[in-house]
């Protein structure tokens, strides 16, 4: 069986001004009553996924990136690095959330996993 993509991300330097851009851009309607600010999207689309769109922890430039749903983060970790990939985050429990590992492809674009969502 296939792993379906569930969620895409948007991070970056200025959060407030990306919600209200990619907002105002789709008519999509971003959530953002949590502790972190990071927005929550719904766009309202049929068939579509949710997503969502934050600041990047670290003040960098931050990525645009989809999460796939894996059994196991650890796991599909290592198979990416075997295949060329690179770990860059995780894999990390979100409290009250799923868990969730970042890496990238070997030319460098980042990819997230989820499990629990």
């Amino acid at each position: 069986m296939g792993s379906p993509v569930i969620h895409f991300e948007v991070i970056g330097k200025d959060a407030a001004r990306l919600q209200e851009f990619y907002g105002q851009l789709f008519g999509w309607k971003i959530n953002t009553d949590n502790p972190t600010n990071y927005g929550i999207v719904e766009t309202g689309g049929e068939g579509g996924i949710g997503g969502g769109i934050g600041a990047s922890p670290d003040g960098g430039n931050g990525h645009v990136t989809f999460y796939v749903a894996v059994d196991d983060p650890r796991a599909a970790l290592a198979k990416a690095e075997g295949l060329g990939g690179r770990t860059i985050m995780g894999p990390e429990e979100i409290p009250g959330g799923p868990t969730i590992a970042l890496f990238t492809d070997p030319e460098g674009h980042v990819i997230g996993l989820v499990k629990g969502m």
